[in-house]
C-alpha cells in the first residue's frame, strides 16, 4: 500500500499540481481569446503579446515596490503591482483598437484581414516589449516560496516521496477560480454582460435593440486586457518572465480555445485543462512510478516517456489538428457568450 501511495504522490507532484496551475493559466488566456472572437469575430494572434505586455508592466512596478521596501509577504509582491499591469494592458488594447482595429471594423473587413492585422500588432508589440525590458529571463518571485515543502510532507506522512506545492501554484489556482467566477457573473447577471452576449449572438438585432456597439467592444477589450495580464503575470510567477515565451504560448492557448469551442467561455476553461494535462501526461517520465507499482525485478530500464519535454508544444499542435479533423466546432459546439 505504501508503494501505491508513493506512486500517487509522485504523480501529484509532477502532473496533478503543475497541471492545475498551468491549466488555470491557459484557461485565463483562452478566455481572453474567446471574448474577442465572440465579439469581434476574429482570432487575435496578438493576445500572447498582450499577456507579455501586462506582465512586463507588473514586473516594472514590482521592481519599484521592492526598491522602496514594499512587499506583500508571504505572497509575491507582484500581486500588489498587478492592478498597474492591468491598467497598462487595458490601455494598450484600447489604443490599438482605436488606431488599428476600429478602421477595419468600420470597413466591415473579413476575419482574414483582422488576422493579418493582428500579426502586425503582435510583431510591433513584441518588439516594444523587448526594447523596454530586454529579451532575457526575469524572475520576480518573492515571499514564501512553498505552501508545503517536500521534506515537510515526508516527515508528516513517512513516505519516500514528498509533495511540494509552490505558493505561486496555489495563488494561480485560487486567482483563476475567482476571476472565472467573476467573468461568468458579469456575463450572465449584469446588463452590460447581457448586452455583450446579445451582440455576440446577433449583431444586427442587438443594434436594433439599442445596444451601443462601441461600448460593447470597449468592455470586451478591457476584460481581455485584464485577463491577459492576470494570465501572463501568473505564468511569469510560476515559471519566469521571458518575452519570447508568450509568443510560444499562443499555440496551447488557441488549442485550448478550439478544443472547447471558439467563442464559448466554458469551452475555453475546459480546453485549458485538457491541453495542460495532455502536455504533462505525455511528456512525464513514468519510470519511477512503475518502480513502485511493479514487482521487484520488473522495473523498466528506460525513462518510459512518450515524448521528450522538448516537444511539449507539439502536443498542443497534435491536439489542435485532431480536434479540427474530428470535431472542428469543439467540445461545446453551438454555444457562444
Amino acid at each position: 500500500m505504501t508503494d501505491v501511495l508513493n506512486a500517487i504522490v509522485l504523480l501529484a507532484n509532477f502532473v496533478l499540481v503543475p497541471g492545475l496551475a498551468y491549466g488555470s493559466q491557459l484557461a485565463l488566456g483562452a478566455l481572453g481569446v474567446t471574448l474577442i472572437y465572440g465579439i469581434l469575430r476574429f482570432s487575435n494572434l496578438a493576445h500572447g503579446e498582450t499577456m507579455s505586455f501586462g506582465a512586463m508592466v507588473t514586473i516594472l512596478v514590482t521592481w519599484g515596490l521592492q526598491a522602496g521596501g514594499i512587499n506583500f509577504h508571504p505572497l509575491p509582491t507582484a500581486l500588489l503591482a498587478l492592478p498597474f499591469g492591468i491598467v497598462g494592458a487595458v490601455a494598450l488594447c484600447l489604443i490599438v483598437d482605436r488606431l488599428v482595429y476600429r478602421y477595419y471594423r468600420q470597413q466591415r473587413s473579413t476575419s482574414s484581414i483582422y488576422l493579418i492585422v493582428s500579426i502586425g500588432v503582435m510583431l510591433i508589440t513584441g518588439g516594444l516589449i523587448r526594447f523596454i525590458i530586454g529579451p532575457g529571463d526575469r524572475k520576480i518571485t518573492d515571499g514564501e516560496r512553498f505552501i508545503i515543502k517536500a521534506r515537510t510532507f515526508k516527515e508528516m506522512t513517512g513516505l519516500n516521496e514528498g509533495l511540494a506545492i509552490k505558493t505561486t501554484q496555489g495563488v494561480t489556482v485560487i486567482a483563476a477560480f475567482l476571476v472565472v467566477g467573476f467573468v461568468f457573473w458579469f456575463l450572465n447577471r449584469t446588463r452590460t454582460g447581457k448586452a455583450m452576449r446579445a451582440y455576440s449572438d446577433n449583431e444586427d438585432l442587438a443594434l436594433l435593440s439599442g445596444i451601443n456597439p462601441e461600448r460593447v467592444v470597449m468592455i470586451a477589450w478591457i476584460m481581455t486586457g485584464a485577463l491577459a495580464t492576470i494570465a501572463g503575470t501568473l505564468y511569469g510567477l510560476d515559471k519566469s518572465f521571458k518575452p519570447f515565451t508568450y509568443m510560444q504560448l499562443l499555440l496551447p492557448i488557441f488549442a485550448a480555445a478550439i478544443v472547447g469551442g471558439v467563442g464559448n467561455p466554458i469551452g475555453a476553461i475546459v480546453g485549458g485543462f485538457v491541453v495542460a494535462f495532455s502536455e504533462l501526461i505525455i511528456t512525464f517520465a513514468y519510470r519511477k512510478v512503475l518502480m513502485y507499482l511493479l514487482p521487484d525485478g520488473m522495473a523498466p530500464e528506460g525513462m518510459i516517456q512518450l515524448l521528450s519535454t522538448d516537444y511539449k508544444f507539439a502536443v498542443s499542435f497534435v491536439i489542435l489538428v485532431i480536434v479540427l479533423l474530428v470535431k472542428p466546432t469543439g467540445i461545446f459546439s453551438g454555444k457562444s457568450l
